[in-house]
């Protein structure tokens, strides 16, 4: 069963190794573990480091554009090396060229914002670069507005003046809106404003593991009404149910997958679920523990009682749909 992968923290690789090179790593996506994998396309996401990060990674603190251009250039460079194996993509003829000719698509990605810095000019500029979707926060607040927050202050806050024109742009333009990390009123105010399709790329469900990050059951009512899709993300913090962390289970399993989705799937219905790892930007004990063993996943969902339409339609044609309606 071939899959799409909303979401990967891939990329990063590049701000600590200078000449380093995807197609086989100790990490968690190379395209030797995509391609045992049976993957057809994987979201690569340009993930801005906070300070914080860049002094545990002993980095020096990098401007955002220096940075991005690190992480694009490292891409463009594998593609220009395993041309054979993989390529851009940037809206579904792409895609679906990519796939006929067995190559897996690659999707430019910018997860926080905050590099646009109020100016839509930035947001054509990673547009012209190949970006596709731009995560509109992380956990801090930026020009589009404010994160995922335990203070309820932040976390019923909305989108700021220039975040709400962002949005009408980015579906203008043909970049998707990812709502993961973003605050619920955020959300709202996405869901409200979008005339496309938006995505929560890497997120879960708050109802059975009650982490911020989640998509409680009405986010999943409304992104699912707009046309959209939830990524699964494969994080413990995110997926191990809280009856489950209550009794010291620390490995996520591919039935907390199955727990996930099965719950997505009787909220908003079999066409708003999909995958989104978050691998290269998690920590933990995975049963999936990178891109290789994916099909474990599929094969669960088959013996769990989902049929062979539907774990299609959540593998990847619920984001080929999502694609084709939001990218140009």
């Amino acid at each position: 069963m071939r899959y799409i992968d909303m979401h990967c923290d891939t990329l990063m690789s590049y701000a600590m190794k200078k000449d380093y090179d995807i197609f086989e790593s100790d990490r968690m996506v190379d395209l030797k573990k995509l391609k045992a994998g049976e993957c057809s396309a994987q979201f690569f996401a340009m993930f801005l480091p906070d300070a914080k990060m860049y002094e545990k990674s002993e980095l020096d603190i990098r401007d955002d554009e220096d940075y991005i251009k690190a992480l694009s250039d490292g891409l463009f460079r594998t593609i220009e090396a395993h041309g054979d194996m993989i390529a851009m993509a940037g809206n579904l003829k792409d895609y679906k060229k990519n796939d006929y000719e067995d190559k897996i698509s690659a999707f430019l990605t910018i997860e926080d914002g905050r590099s646009v810095k109020g100016d839509m000019d930035n947001i054509k500029r990673y547009y012209d670069l190949g970006v596709r979707l731009i995560s509109l926060t992380w956990n801090f607040e930026n020009c589009f507005g404010f994160p995922n927050s335990d203070d309820e202050n932040v976390m019923n806050s909305g989108l700021k003046d220039f975040g709400k024109e962002a949005v009408e742009y980015m579906n203008e333009l043909g970049i998707l809106v990812d709502v993961s990390h973003l605050s619920d009123g955020g959300f709202y105010d996405v869901a409200d404003i979008s005339k496309k399709p938006f995505v929560a790329s890497h997120s879960d469900c708050r109802d059975i593991t009650r982490n911020k990050r989640n998509m409680t059951d009405d986010m999943i009512r409304t992104l699912a009404s707009a046309g959209g899709v939830i990524g699964i993300n494969f994080c413990p913090d995110f997926m191990i149910p809280d009856k489950g962390k209550m009794n010291g289970v620390s490995r996520v399993m591919t039935d907390h997958m199955i727990t996930h989705l099965r719950h997505m799937v009787d909220v908003g219905g079999i066409e708003c679920a999909a995958i989104g790892t978050d691998f290269d930007g998690i920590h933990g004990d995975l049963e999936i523990s990178d891109a290789s063993g994916m099909q474990e996943l599929f094969e669960r969902m088959h013996f769990a009682g989902f049929t062979d339409s539907e774990i299609e339609k959540i593998a990847r044609k619920n984001v080929m749909r999502v694609i084709g309606d939001s990218m140009k």
